[in-house]
């Protein structure tokens, strides 16, 4: 999920300060507005593009095999990363603003995972109506063709839903197939969907929903669900619960009053699902807690089988997590290998000091006997 303005540059300094409005109440529209804001940043940058503010990556010219975070300085909310032929793509939320070229979803190219280059919009927006909210897009490719999964949100309280668009490359235009994935329960709000095809070639959707009631010690709040994906555009109907909040940590905010189901909870946000699969096992990875606050971070539950059962959810962010003073709020993860081949990076965002944006940065993910585990930096680190 997402929050932001714009601003920083390639050495994790702000160059281009735009203030963001705070926001915090009681109920879902504080959650929606936190993608506004977002995507209120895209449009910024537009306007700052000809003043003179940078947004080249996190390279240094004075030590050619090392980078520092941010490796963008621009922001890439919920970033969605896919090595495709030599190149990587990144994928942002711009909530219900439209970037230059009358498109949504920023689009950044890079040989490196640390040089970034704005390819503009991906998807051509399927509504004309200026109050509809896109949000974390994914892209895949299945037979030559690219896929684009993402959450559309409309007018009506708490609804939203997961669409697809496709083209025949990578960078797009994305155009909407007019398919909708629906849940196989009524469920108003789907979000952050993740496609994942198996050694197999089975393909899943994991994606996040709404569980408004606690039930066997999980909260209320926001989980993980999957589900067979049977075409590309159509789900198997067999969904099942990957991960919901057992934790203290994963807290969103305590006496939350949610309007559309007319009732207080102590909410609790689980998001973002990225899955890999890694030594014959299947790893969920996901972000918990409340975007605004020092908990935010990435965790991850673990099975035999794509649908599981998944288990191991820890009590704290034990994958990515911030650094006090330093990194707040670092979330919304993909997972990509590097140009070596084997190393495995994550890239995410996290808070800008003033917290007034999220910045793109990138950190290598270690599999420990402990299991995975990445450290967010802030030093020179070397090239991935």
């Amino acid at each position: 999920m997402t929050n932001y303005l714009l601003n920083r540059n390639s050495s994790n300094s702000v160059i281009c300060k735009a203030p963001m409005p705070q926001v915090m109440t009681n109920n879902r529209p504080q959650f929606v507005s936190a993608r506004i804001f977002a995507s209120l940043s895209v449009l910024v940058l537009i306007l700052l593009s000809g003043s003179g503010c940078s947004t080249s990556g996190g390279h240094s010219p004075t030590a050619a095999n090392t980078y520092t975070n941010p490796v963008y300085a621009a922001d890439v909310p919920d970033p969605s990363v896919r090595r495709i032929g030599k190149d990587y793509y990144v994928f942002g939320t711009t909530g219900n603003q439209r970037l230059a070229d009358g498109r949504i979803f920023s689009l950044l190219r890079s040989h490196d995972l640390v040089h970034w280059e704005s390819l503009g919009g991906a998807l051509i927006p399927p509504s004309d109506n200026p109050h509809y909210q896109y949000w974390a897009p994914e892209i895949t490719e299945n037979q030559g063709r690219y896929y684009l999964y993402y959450a559309q949100g409309d007018t009506a309280p708490e609804h939203f839903v997961i669409r697809v668009a496709t083209s025949n490359q990578p960078q797009g235009p994305y155009t909407d197939s007019g398919a909708v994935l629906q849940d196989c329960e009524t469920n108003r709000f789907t979000i952050d969907p993740y496609p994942f095809r198996d050694d197999d070639g089975k393909w899943y959707l994991f994606y996040a929903r709404d569980f408004p009631s606690e039930s066997s010690g999980r909260h209320a709040g926001t989980g993980i669900a999957a589900d067979r994906l049977d075409e590309m555009t159509r789900l198997g109907c067999d969904r099942q619960v990957v991960v919901r909040a057992a934790n203290d940590w994963t807290l969103f905010e305590s006496n939350r009053w949610m309007g559309v189901f007319q009732q207080t909870f102590n909410w609790h946000t689980i998001e973002a699902p990225c899955v890999v699969k890694h030594d014959g096992k299947y790893y969920c990875f996901y972000s918990g807690a409340n975007w605004q606050t020092p908990r935010y971070g990435v965790d991850y539950v673990v099975a035999e089988h794509p649908l599981g059962p998944y288990t191991g959810a820890g009590d704290h962010a034990r994958v990515l997590h911030g650094l006090p003073g330093e990194v707040r709020g670092p979330g919304g993860a993909s997972i990509v290998t590097g140009t070596d081949g084997k190393t495995q990076y994550l890239v995410y965002h996290a808070w800008n000091r003033p917290m007034t944006q999220r910045q793109l940065c990138v950190d290598r993910l270690d599999w420990t006997p402990a299991g995975p585990r990445a450290t967010p930096t802030v030093s020179p680190q070397p090239m991935p």
